[in-house]
């Protein structure tokens, strides 16, 4: 099993914009639905605030490496990245559990 946990944050100089927040959050929390190999997806938003803390967390599973090779890809997550990597900044972290 592979782990996928990717933090979120809006980029630095992008200004506060609630509702289009929610609906990229929305999208990201959908995106498991368009991916059948998916095997557990979660987003979920920072609760305290710390200057440390990212804003939002996606941790989510796969088969094994070749899984999320093949997800990175996906047309599914690739236009979801084209609307992310305008208003939010990521990392990522993978690993095997």
């Amino acid at each position: 099993m592979m782990r996928h946990i990717v933090l979120f944050r809006r980029l630095p100089g992008v200004e506060a914009q609630p509702e289009r927040e929610a609906t990229l959050v929305a999208q990201m929390r959908d995106l498991a639905q368009q991916i059948d190999f998916i095997r557990d997806w979660r987003v979920a938003a920072n609760e305290l605030e710390r200057p440390i803390c990212w804003d939002y967390i996606l941790e989510s599973s796969f088969d094994d490496a070749d899984a999320v090779k093949r997800y990175l890809p996906h047309p599914a997550h690739q236009a979801l990245v084209a609307d992310l990597k305008q208003y939010f900044e990521w990392v990522a972290v993978d690993y095997s559990v």
